[in-house]
């Protein structure tokens, strides 16, 4: 494993319709085993890459840095650290959802776009009402936390999501950071193969596997897993 040049903050990056929240949740113990400073982003439901790009260039001022992104957030870390290879020292994507721009049977963007369209016509609560209604506890509570914060709002960052291009194969192929990808092995809508054609693609990157039930356990197995695959933790830290 390579020595890192020491990063000013990890800036992590929400997946799309999450928050700041979950994504401290994800990360945060991790960083703070390596002592690191985390800055988890807030993300603009009118602007969501947008105030992510923002956020990393704001970031970069203060030094080098870390990005740890899940599904979106990931896409962008690469995307970012592909045109910034100076400022960047490492690079988390967890569960990416896609590749290339044509984004036909993406079960994200189609996740996103329905999503969208059922909060425009029912409202909120009743969506939130029958998400519950389908979706494992610990994804519903946290998307009910996420989704409310961002109301209104919401279906804006969604259909922003739903026609999101994804990087290229070609863009992949640039990122120079050491690169970590985390996949969960039975999640239909960040496939497994999506992870490792990214993990294959991305020079040197390397592939961590994990499942939904461990982390709907524990959040924090995205961020050790993917921090791990960049910075050993310090002796005697286990």
């Amino acid at each position: 494993m390579p020595d890192l040049p020491t990063p000013a903050l990890v800036v992590a990056l929400p997946g799309t319709g999450s928050d700041g929240l979950f994504v401290t949740r994800a990360f945060g113990a991790a960083c703070a085993a390596r002592d690191l400073p985390l800055l988890a982003v807030e993300p603009d439901p009118y602007r969501v890459v947008d105030s992510y790009r923002a956020a990393l260039d704001e970031a970069a001022r203060r030094g080098p840095v870390i990005i740890a992104g899940i599904s979106l957030g990931a896409a962008v870390a690469v995307e970012w650290a592909a045109q910034h290879p100076a400022a960047v020292t490492g690079v988390v994507a967890a569960l990416p959802a896609w590749t290339g721009a044509d984004t036909t049977g993406c079960p994200a963007a189609l996740s996103a776009s329905a999503s969208a369209a059922q909060l425009r016509a029912d409202g909120l609560a009743a969506v939130l009402e029958r998400m519950r209604a389908s979706t494992p506890g610990w994804l519903a509570d946290a998307l009910t936390h996420s989704w409310t914060a961002q109301w209104p709002g919401l279906p804006n960052g969604l259909d922003e999501a739903a026609a999101y291009r994804w990087p290229t194969p070609e863009l992949l192929a640039t990122v120079t950071t050491p690169t970590a990808v985390v996949t969960a092995v039975d999640d239909p809508v960040h496939p497994l193969w999506v992870a490792q054609e990214w993990a294959n693609r991305i020079p040197g990157a390397t592939l961590a596997r994990t499942s939904l039930d461990d982390i709907g356990a524990d959040p924090g197995v995205l961020g050790e897993l993917g921090m791990s695959g960049l910075l050993p933790l310090p002796t005697g830290s286990r």
